[in-house]
C-alpha cells in the first residue's frame, strides 16, 4: 500500500529553501548496542575518520596534509554536530565486519528539503547517496539511489508504519512520523535499502540542503561545471538581484529566471545549491540532478584541499561548525573529535562519482522506477567489496560530471 502524506504545497516556487539549517531535535543518541547487540571497537585506520563526516562538508576537508591544532579545539567544534542512531538493524553485523572497519565501509548519505512551514515529520529524502570504501582504503565511490524507485518498505514499529509499497524516498517520511523522527526516517531507508541492495552500514549522515549553503559560504565558492543549460525552476533575477521566486514575487517587478549556461564557474552557496536541485529541463532529469549533487560534493572536497583549510584552526573551526548545523550523524560509536582530527591523505580526486541505471529512466512492468540488473550487480559488488573490478568492467556507471 502506499505511503500516504500529510498535505503540504506542491509548487516549488514558493521559497523552498527558506529553512533552518538546524536539525529538529529529538531525543538522546539511542545505543546501537541496543538496536543491534554490536559493539564497536575504535577505527586503528584514519581512513574512517577522514570519510565518517563526508556528506559534504566534512568529506571536504580532506587533504594532503595534516592537521593543525589540539583535540581540544577539534573537540569544542564538533561538539555541534548531532550524533544519533541512524542505522537500526541496517548496520552491519559483527559477521559482516561491524566489529572491525579495517575492512570495505559503507556509509548511508541522505539529503533532505526541509522546509520551515513543514511540519519535522512530513519530510522525504531527495538525495539518497551510498558511500563506498574498498578494504584497500585508497579509494571512494559515490553512488546515487534515484528517489522515485520503487521499493518494499519494511514495517517500522517506531512510527507505527505497517509497510507497503511507494517511492524509495517515502521510506524516510514513513519512519519519521508519530514521533519517529529524523531518527526513525534515516533507520527505515537505511533497512529499506539494505532489503533492496543487500548492503549492510557501518554509518549514515543526514543533511538539510539548506545547511549546505552554510557550509560553501564558509568555503567562498565553489567551481562547478554546468554540463547542460537549464533554467532554474526556484530563482528569478529582480533588478540584477537573484532571489527565491516567492521573495521575487512580492516585489511585484520584472522577474527574469535564472538560468545556468553549460560551462565551469565558481558559484557561491545560493547559486550552488539552486543549481544542484534542479531536474526540470535535463535531459535524463533526476539522473542529471544526481550527478549534480555529486559533483557539488566533490567540488566542496576539491575547494578545501586546493585552499589548504586544514591548515588553519580557526577555519578548521568554522567549517565543522557550518556542517554542525546542518547534520544528524552516526559514527558508530567513534568520538567525532578523534575521527576528525587524524583526517588527512584523501583528496578530492579520490572520490569517483557512479551511476545508476546507467543515468536513465529505468521502468518495471508498473511503469515506476527500478532497478536494472546492472545495478543489482554493482550493489553485490558493493556487498562482495569488487566495485573496483566491477567499475572496470562497466565503465558506464562512471558519472559524466567533472
Amino acid at each position: 500500500m502506499p505511503v500516504q502524506t500529510s498535505p503540504r504545497p506542491t509548487s516549488l516556487d514558493s521559497d523552498p529553501y527558506r529553512a533552518s539549517a538546524a536539525i529538529p531535535s529529538q531525543g538522546g543518541r539511542a545505543g546501537r548496542r541496543a538496536s543491534g547487540g554490536r559493539k564497536r571497537t575504535k577505527r586503528k585506520d584514519p581512513l574512517w575518520a577522514r570519510l565518517t563526516v563526508v556528506f559534504g562538508a566534512v568529506l571536504m576537508m580532506t587533504s594532503g596534509v595534516a592537521i593543525v591544532g589540539s583535540k581540544a579545539l577539534i573537540s569544542q567544534a564538533t561538539g555541534n554536530i548531532a550524533q544519533r542512531n541512524l542505522l537500526g538493524g541496517a548496520g552491519k553485523s559483527e559477521a559482516e565486519g561491524g566489529a572491525n572497519l579495517d575492512g570495505p565501509i559503507d556509509m548511508l548519505l541522505l539529503g533532505v528539503d526541509a522546509r520551515e512551514r513543514w511540519a519535522a515529520d512530513d519530510v522525504r529524502s531527495d538525495s539518497i547517496i551510498v558511500l563506498h570504501i574498498p578494504a584497500s582504503h585508497d579509494q571512494a565511490y559515490l553512488i546515487s539511489i534515484p528517489r522515485d524507485t520503487e521499493a518494499q518498505i519494511p514495517a517500522f514499529k517506531k512510527s507505527g508504519f505497517r509497510g507497503g509499497t511507494d517511492k524509495i524516498n517515502a521510506a524516510f517520511q514513513a519512519g519519521a512520523r508519530n514521533g519517529g523522527g529524523w531518527e526513525g526516517g534515516a533507520q527505515l531507508m537505511a533497512e529499506t535499502i539494505k532489503n533492496m541492495t543487500g548492503v549492510s552500514f557501518d554509518g549514515a549522515a543526514i543533511i538539510n540542503f539548506g545547511g549546505f549553503k552554510n557550509v560553501i559560504d564558509t568555503l567562498g565558492t565553489v567551481r562547478i561545471c554546468v554540463s547542460h543549460e537549464v533554467k532554474s525552476h526556484h530563482m528569478s533575477v529582480v533588478d540584477g538581484k537573484q532571489m527565491w521566486n516567492a521573495d521575487a514575487k512580492k516585489t511585484g517587478r520584472p522577474m527574469t529566471p535564472v538560468v545556468y549556461k553549460k560551462g565551469c564557474r565558481e558559484m557561491d552557496g545560493l547559486q550552488a545549491l539552486d543549481y544542484s536541485r534542479q531536474r526540470y529541463g535535463l535531459p535524463n532529469s533526476d539522473y542529471d540532478r544526481q550527478q549534480n549533487q555529486q559533483q557539488l560534493i566533490k567540488a566542496m572536497a576539491r575547494k578545501a584541499t586546493d585552499k589548504g583549510m586544514l591548515t588553519n584552526p580557526v577555519k578548521i573551526n568554522q567549517l565543522i561548525r557550518a556542517a554542525g548545523k546542518a547534520f544528524i550523524l552516526d559514527t558508530g560509536g567513534v568520538p567525532v573529535a578523534d575521527l576528525v582530527f587524524t583526517m588527512r591523505g584523501v583528496t578530492a580526486n579520490e572520490l569517483t562519482m557512479l551511476r545508476t541505471n546507467g543515468g536513465t529512466f529505468n521502468g518495471n512492468a508498473n511503469n515506476r522506477e527500478a532497478l536494472n540488473q546492472q545495478t543489482l550487480d554493482m550493489f553485490q559488488a558493493i556487498k562482495e567489496d569488487k566495485l573496483a573490478e566491477f567499475v572496470y568492467a562497466n565503465p558506464n556507471v562512471l558519472s559524466t560530471r567533472k
